[in-house]
């Protein structure tokens, strides 16, 4: 009895053991989950108030980024255009005024010509019937005045036609510009050659090439300095007429008797003008044909005064040899 009593006793005290062994193995990992739940819930604090901060860092690139943004716009913005290229137009302009005075609307066109930086090109005055004058002028004006002049002129007098044109040449010039600037380069690389030749026939065939590429040169700065100038001045062509005998009011009078016979005055004049010409025309004819008719009856006379001695002559010379014969 007193063996299994020991027994039994050794046998609750390890049970106990195990049981508070076990108690121990759950107090620790009850322990272990607490702290790994602190030590998250601290993580996720520490998380907490670094993603506000990561916001407020995102925030503030955003916005720093988003100036940087603004500031590239607005330097864009801020920034000049770069400008178009320039372009060359080759204007020009005719006009037919009626003015009262040509001299004086001659000289007005002149000195708005004059006046706008320009000049008068060419002037052709003529007198009709040493009555009228009528005169064409063609002036060169910078483009940027050539409207003024243009609107100046119109109202010189009264408007009969206008027309205006302009030629865009831009293409043109780049064209010459940048031909101008390869034969130039050709230009250059042949004397190059000839300054490293040594033989004589390589330096002449090299001067014949440099003189066909300087002229073909010549001719495409003068084409330059043609465009410059057609470009840089517009060219107006005004014919100035005087009106056709009007009266205060601006019409024309009915032809009355004066008219007429002024009229058949001239046609009178006129036609001994013609025949005075065709006269001058046929004079040496006639002059040639009554030589001709005294000439003939000069001879004839002649002839028939030959005729007539023979004649006497003859008779006398009859009568005395037919006596003797008998």
């Amino acid at each position: 009895m007193c063996v299994g009593s020991g027994i039994d006793r050794s046998f609750v005290r390890g049970r106990a053991v195990l049981v508070a062994g076990a108690l121990g193995l759950l107090l620790a990992v009850g322990g272990c989950g607490a702290s790994g739940d602190s030590s998250g819930s601290d993580a996720k604090a520490a998380d907490g108030k670094s993603a506000p901060r990561e916001g407020f860092a995102d925030e503030g690139g955003a916005a720093a980024s988003g100036e940087r943004a603004d500031g590239k716009a607005s330097g864009r913005k801020a920034a000049p255009k770069p400008g178009a290229a320039a372009t060359h137009v080759i204007r020009t302009a005719a006009l037919s005024v009626e003015v009262r005075s040509v001299p004086k609307a001659v000289a007005a066109a002149r000195a708005a010509a004059e006046g706008a930086g320009g000049l008068v090109a060419s002037e052709n005055t003529e007198r009709l019937d040493d009555t009228y004058e009528t005169s064409h002028l063609v002036l060169r004006v910078p483009q940027e005045r050539f409207g003024e002049v243009l609107r100046e002129l119109s109202g010189s007098g009264k408007l009969r036609s206008r027309t205006s044109n302009a030629k865009d040449v831009t293409d043109q010039v780049v064209d010459v510009e940048s031909r101008i600037s390869t034969q130039r380069a050709s230009v250059a690389r042949v004397r190059e050659l000839m300054d490293e030749a040594e033989k004589i026939s390589d330096v002449v065939a090299l001067e014949g090439e440099l003189s066909s590429r300087q002229s073909d040169l010549e001719s495409l700065l003068a084409q330059q300095a043609s465009l410059k100038d057609r470009t840089s001045l517009a060219t107006i062509t005004l014919d100035l007429t005087p009106p056709d005998a009007p009266d205060e009011d601006g019409e024309e009078d009915d032809p009355g008797f004066l008219d007429a016979l002024g009229g058949g005055w001239d046609a009178f004049v006129t036609m001994l003008r013609w025949i005075a010409v065709a006269f001058g025309a046929a004079f040496p004819f006639l002059l040639t044909g009554v030589l001709a008719v005294v000439v003939w009856r000069v001879l004839r006379k002649r002839r028939a005064a030959r005729r007539a001695a023979v004649a006497l002559a003859a008779r006398p010379a009859g009568r005395e040899g037919g006596p003797a014969a008998s």
